[in-house]
């Protein structure tokens, strides 16, 4: 039997060679995930370890210049530290944001991962963190040092001037150096400026004082010892480590990190198997069909059941080898493609091997050859069961109408299950998401049960049109379609399966994306949005400058607070009366937003509701800074998601903030926005690279781009899956053809020329895609409905959107998946020699 296995294997290799195109893309997208994602995390881990190869002990706070209630690690402290015995060097570190502009002013590097440090030299006037390949460290108010990458991006030489933007106003510095530093920022595609250390205190902290202080030990003294004699020096709020605990917590939080990347590939990955094994069951099914003489000679000259039908499943695990061979290496190079790639988007990775481990490889050959097996399973059992008496017949074994009758029934239980447990998860609302998870599941298993059974009578709706339109051909392909409605469930299944996730997404995402477009439109007046490329808070000098800007006729900030009204938090937007109106569309539902000017505060129509305010209502208040107050409720207004559902005037909370927490300025200019007038903001911030200035197009694309990308990101994971589907439609119309010879000899017999036994074959492709697709399609929208029902309550301007448009798209490319996957099968067919296809068998 394990011969005769491996002859089909041999003797069906052109049929075969789609179920291991389909195994090997999945396997490929298992093995390049585990891989890549092990390669990034060996190579961070490295980098990290590395980073904290000197380093003893760690001591860290939270200290910030904006919090005072964190203080650091004074001068005095750091000198205790140095003074303690089996103490090398104890180096003190203060940083926070710090961007450089190139020489167009635009800023180098992605905000968020743009650094700025001191630069603290020892004795021999290095810095062991730092290594110079150009001049030398900063020493001087007007002196810095820039990454090497940085200088190189901005076209910098020593002795160059440098425009710096930190959170206050721009500033020009004479470059001193050029470093190498193994610093996370920089890896991530930042930039990291070194300033001498007083200026990075005056910047960061405050004159004298550090953020953290880093160890090192002399020979022969234990990091736990120095840990012992460190920890009892200090602060109340700092903490001290060792440098390999430290590492290891970083290891820790590189790997939970890309979990969640892998987690997401592996799902993407699991689809595409999922698609892939539709096309498996088929191929096997149709090759034991094909197969029926033969198998049924070998039980009559003596195999048993078990034996037919271990042959069956060894010859599928011999196919799903060979294609986890070859996929695992696709795998390795799909790895080194996506550590490539990053590094073209901006990504640094750290240099290392490409890691190849055990459980990526048995991961691999497990995932492809089990696969394999579970998919032919079933064609096995069938196979199993052929008598010895079909050997005399030519008539393939049919399914009984018990059998069908079993199947519909079950699949329309599950359908309703499924369908009923979507349905009671979108009533639930942001908890009822798993429960829409699980239902589509069931659903999705019903419908592809269903789907034989749903292949007739929808055909039949088509069969009319094609009729007319394509003659004699296009009733051929209409009867073709359905005249074995497993093989057209099975082979629409795929194509369903992958266009119920491609539209459930696009539903979502445009919902989501149309909402967030009207968010934008119906709130905001402002014609231009200030913030930190950094995403850090703007300093309060902007919000000065742009009150004395010329260009500028209405100016708020969006002040971010708290208060606390009889034990309970709300958040607070610190305004500027009269011009808040002005750049928000704010909709009073009762009182006057003219309050705001006499003291009062604004309330969000549901928060009031919830706590039963109301114009005129005393609010006795705690503010962040502990102290007590009461405040008077002047109005209520619409709530929307750019403001806090507290509105209260900016000069009574800067009362109560030592350091303003300014998120946004929204301004108004004069004669709306313009070049002119955009020019005139920039000019008036100081031409800063780090602040944004955003007109509304560009607030459009800030809140809702995300969306955008997202569904670009799922399409392109999505495409493997597809690209298993289009397989499976040309494996199926491959074998149809291989197996209907005799019948297409006949037809050409009889006078039916090659261009039309093209177009019969193209048509019945176009009918299975189509059909598979208009499943999928309506399977998707309702899950996209569901889903967007859990998330209606936090989008205020939610309201569902059917995206027709994408949808006629997704209807007309899976027409066009059928002509394309129909171009061989089409061809084979047309060439047939009309004598020998009537004599085959």
């Amino acid at each position: 039997m394990f011969r005769t296995a491996l002859r089909n294997v041999l003797a069906h290799k052109a049929r075969l060679l789609m179920t291991v195109l389909a195994v090997m893309l999945g396997v490929a997208f298992v093995s390049g995930t585990l891989v890549f994602t092990d390669t990034l995390g060996n190579a961070f881990r490295n980098q990290s370890a590395k980073s904290y190869d000197d380093v003893a002990v760690a001591v860290t706070t939270h200290a910030d210049r904006r919090d005072d209630k964190t203080s650091g690690i004074d001068a005095a402290t750091l000198g205790k530290f140095q003074g303690l015995d089996g103490v090398a060097t104890a180096t003190g570190r203060v940083s926070g944001f710090a961007g450089v502009a190139d020489p167009d002013g635009k800023l180098i590097g992605n905000g968020w991962s743009n650094t700025g440090a001191n630069f603290s030299p020892g004795k021999n006037g290095k810095d062991a963190s730092y290594t110079f390949v150009d001049g030398a460290g900063p020493a001087g108010d007007d002196r810095i040092a820039l990454d090497k990458e940085t200088a190189k991006k901005g076209e910098y030489r020593v002795g160059d001037r440098v425009r710096v933007a930190t959170n206050g106003p721009v500033k020009q510095y004479t470059l001193s150096g050029v470093f190498t530093t193994e610093d996370g920022a920089v890896n991530a595609g930042g930039s990291l400026v070194l300033f001498d250390t007083p200026v990075a205190q005056q910047l960061y902290l405050k004159p004298g004082w550090y953020q953290d202080v880093t160890v090192t030990a002399a020979a022969g003294t234990s990091d736990q010892k120095l840990l012992d004699a460190v920890r009892p020096l200090l602060p109340k709020d700092a903490t001290a480590q060792t440098g390999q605990v430290l590492a290891a917590d970083q290891a820790k939080q590189i790997e939970s990190g890309l979990s969640n990347l892998n987690t997401m590939l592996l799902a993407f990955a699991a689809i595409a198997l999922f698609v892939g094994i539709f096309l498996i069951a088929n191929t096997f099914t149709m090759l034991v069909a094909q197969r029926t003489k033969e198998l049924a000679l070998l039980r009559a000259v003596g195999a048993s059941r078990r034996q037919v039908k271990r042959s069956v499943l060894l010859e599928a695990a011999v196919v799903g080898a060979l294609a986890s061979v070859i996929g695992f290496l696709l795998g390795l190079g799909l790895a080194t493609g996506l550590r490539s790639a990053m590094s073209l988007i901006g990504g640094k990775i750290p240099a290392g091997p490409l890691v190849i481990s055990p459980v990526a490889v048995g991961a691999a050959f497990g995932v492809g050859i089990l696969i394999t097996v579970l998919a032919a399973w079933l064609p096995a059992r069938r196979a199993a069961k052929i008598p010895p008496v079909a050997a005399m017949s030519s008539v393939h074994a049919v399914a009984t109408t018990r059998s069908l009758v079993v199947r519909n029934s079950i699949g329309g239980v599950l359908t309703l299950l499924g369908a009923a447990g979507i349905v009671a998860g979108a009533a639930t609302g942001s908890d009822g998401r798993t429960i829409i998870g699980i239902g589509a599941f069931v659903a999705l298993i019903g419908v592809i049960v269903l789907i034989p059974l749903l292949s007739r009578p929808v055909i039949a709706l088509v069969r009319p049109l094609l009729l007319k339109l394509f003659g004699v051909s296009g009733k051929l392909a209409a009867q073709n379609a359905v005249r074995n409605p497993r093989r057209t469930g099975a082979t629409a299944s795929a194509l369903a399966i992958g266009l119920t996730l491609v539209t459930g997404i696009s539903v979502l995402g445009v919902t989501l994306g149309q909402a967030v477009d009207r968010m934008t439109t119906d709130n905001i007046r402002a014609d231009y949005m200030i913030s930190m490329a950094s995403g850090d808070s703007l300093d309060e000098s902007a919000l000065a400058a742009l009150e004395k800007s010329d260009a500028v006729v209405a100016v708020s900030p969006q002040q971010a607070a708290s208060i606390r009204v009889k034990g309970t938090h709300h958040s607070v937007s610190g305004v500027t009366p009269g011009d808040v109106q002005k750049v928000f569309s704010l909709k009073t539902v009762s009182g006057s937003l003219d309050s705001l000017g006499d003291g009062e505060i604004a309330v969000g129509d549901r928060t009031a509701k919830s706590n039963g305010w109301k114009p005129g209502t005393s609010l006795p208040v705690t503010y962040d800074d502990g102290k007590k107050g009461t405040l008077k409720v002047g109005a209520v207004y619409e709530e929307n998601g750019f403001l806090s559902p507290v509105l209260m005037p900016r000069n009574i909370l800067t009362a109560h903030q030592s350091h303003p927490d300014i998120r946004e300025i929204w301004l108004k200019t004069d004669g709306g926005a313009s070049k002119a007038n955009e020019q005139a903001v920039v000019d008036a911030l100081g031409d800063n690279p780090a602040m944004s200035v955003m007109d509304r197009q560009n607030i459009r694309d800030r809140f809702g781009g995300f969306i955008s990308m997202a569904l670009n990101i799922m399409y392109g994971l999505l495409a493997m899956a597809l690209i298993i589907a289009v397989l499976g439609v040309i494996n199926t119309l491959a074998m149809s053809v291989f197996e209907r010879q005799q019948e297409i000899g006949m037809l050409r017999a009889i006078g039916l020329d090659r261009r039309k036994v093209k177009r019969m074959i193209r048509l019945e492709a176009v009918v299975i895609s189509v059909f598979g697709a208009v499943v999928g399609v309506a399977l998707g929208t309702f899950l996209g409905w569901a889903i967007g029902r859990t998330l209606a309550a936090s989008i205020p301007e939610y309201t569902l959107v059917i995206p027709w448009d994408r949808i006629a798209v997704f209807l007309v490319l899976a027409a066009l998946v059928g002509v394309l996957a129909a171009l061989w099968p089409a061809r084979s067919a047309a060439k047939l020699n009309m004598l020998t296809a009537i004599k085959t068998e």
